[in-house]
């Protein structure tokens, strides 16, 4: 098994997961990459907001800025239309890919 067999799985989904955080509601940059760096889906903050522009361009998210209490003013990103339908298909692939990968990966197939 090649070592990066984990970071590419990770690659091929970490902005869908981008696209379900933001299904909750608005998060902040800093706020994205605490939950996606404690499920270990991106390695640093570093690597989050390539991905955000990315996403920004595709038209699945939006940015707006808000005043913080506690320090400057943040830069949110939310969910359009656009990203929910994105989502929406990633998640009814998903759950028949997965089951597909478990059947044949799994312990005793031949």
């Amino acid at each position: 098994m090649t070592p990066d067999v984990g970071a590419q799985m990770r690659k091929g989904v970490v902005e869908y997961c981008v696209l379900g955080l933001l299904a909750r509601g608005p998060m902040y940059g800093w706020e994205l990459a605490e939950r996606l760096s404690s499920e270990g889906l991106i390695a640093s903050i570093g690597t989050l907001y390539p991905l955000l522009s990315r996403l920004r361009q595709s038209g699945w998210v939006r940015t707006f800025e808000q005043p913080s209490a506690t320090g400057p003013v943040r830069r949110y990103y939310e969910l359009t239309t656009e990203g929910a339908a994105q989502l929406e298909g990633f998640r009814r692939s998903w759950a028949p890919f997965a089951r597909s990968v478990v059947a044949l990966t799994a312990e005793g197939t031949s």
